[in-house]
């Protein structure tokens, strides 16, 4: 696990260690988006991560897919995650927030004009909405605009400034797991006929210019950006894979990017191919097989090893283990997660996990 507590230079930042807490939703927002002090607790008590990603944060209303997540689009969304990064600041981390747009993973019921989501196509996901009512079809999206298109640039920029204003240390683009940067790249979800779509290089495009505006706004150093090749999460579907994420990495290179975050779901040939392409820091959600779910320390620093990643973020074993670091340089114990308390709730499952201290 040696590995694990090298430094590591992330542009402007220097990581004590090569853990990173990966984004984990955990539907503990109120229902104006608004993050509240239990959830500064909890991201502090994480600070000992090399870097925290946050839970997915919606850029605009239309943006929200899930209940009670969490948005950078309000004043008041934005004062209380300055809340937050002050309590992870005061204890020595370091913290990005992740910027999505659901696309079609969203419903009428979540937004205050009831208006239907949006994604690149007419294409519904197939999947379901959980409310406090119960399970909602996920109704076929609106077919954006090139009008549309522009905006949600401008929105995804809006919310990277205001990301910096909340004291984050940067932004994360949510590229992967079947939101709508990942509707657009996927030919199962995006089958229109401008140039957004077609060619793998049409498909691209949105996340590239994404990528660009918000870089050219913040800074590339303050940027990553998350994909998952191959993931079928959220209905998603891509015919070619190898050559589409070939295709954007070699597009994001010459942008000197904070990391590039591959989600891996079995596909340990496809990030091969991206390690090969990407210059820069690589973080790896590593699942090479089967038996990988939910990643491990043991999984990941094989990964470090090998050369296929700069940095590892596991997801499960941070939400379970705040002090995961400490835990890892003694090889155990780690607390076992909650899957019933992993969504909404109170402090139970969220807060309240033991440190290590307290097993001695």
């Amino acid at each position: 696990m040696a590995g694990y507590f090298e430094p590591l230079s992330m542009g402007k930042l220097e990581l004590p260690n090569r853990l990173v807490m990966a984004p984990m939703t955990r539907s503990r927002a109120d229902e104006r988006g608004v993050p509240s002090r239990l959830t500064a607790e909890y991201y502090a008590q994480r600070a000992p991560a090399g870097l925290i990603i946050t839970e997915a944060t919606q850029v605009n209303e239309l943006g929200q897919g899930y209940i009670l997540t969490p948005g950078l689009h309000t004043d008041e969304q934005v004062e209380a995650w300055r809340v937050v990064t002050d309590a992870v600041r005061a204890a020595d981390g370091r913290m990005f927030a992740q910027l999505v747009h659901c696309g079609r993973i969203g419903h009428p019921s979540l937004y205050a004009d009831g208006a239907l989501p949006v994604g690149p196509s007419p294409i519904a996901s197939g999947e379901q909405l959980f409310t406090a009512d119960g399970m909602l079809d996920h109704p076929t999206p609106r077919e954006m605009t090139v009008d549309d298109i522009r905006e949600t640039v401008d929105d995804f920029v809006t919310a990277a400034r205001s990301a910096v204003a909340a004291g984050f240390d940067g932004v994360e683009l949510h590229a992967a797991n079947g939101f709508l940067l990942h509707q657009f790249l996927a030919d199962g979800a995006n089958t229109r006929t401008d140039a957004y779509s077609g060619s793998v290089e049409n498909r691209i495009r949105f996340t590239a210019e994404v990528v660009a505006a918000v870089t050219d706004a913040i800074g590339p150093e303050r940027v990553g950006v998350r994909i998952s090749p191959g993931i079928t999460y959220n209905g998603i579907s891509e015919s070619d894979t190898s050559e589409l994420y070939v295709a954007l990495v070699r597009t994001l290179a010459p942008t000197p990017l904070a990391y590039l975050h591959v989600l891996e779901i079995l596909t340990r040939d496809v990030t091969r191919l991206i390690r090969a392409e990407w210059p820069g820091l690589l973080i790896l959600c590593a699942h090479p097989d089967a038996e990988s779910f939910p990643s491990t320390p043991e999984i990941g620093a094989e990964a470090l090893r090998d050369g296929l990643a700069d940095a590892v973020a596991l997801a499960e074993m941070w939400l379970a283990n705040p002090d995961l670091p400490a835990r890892v340089r003694a090889e155990g114990p780690y607390n076992t997660a909650d899957k019933a308390t992993f969504y909404g709730g109170d402090e139970r499952g969220y807060t309240d996990y033991p440190t290590l201290d307290a097993h001695r």
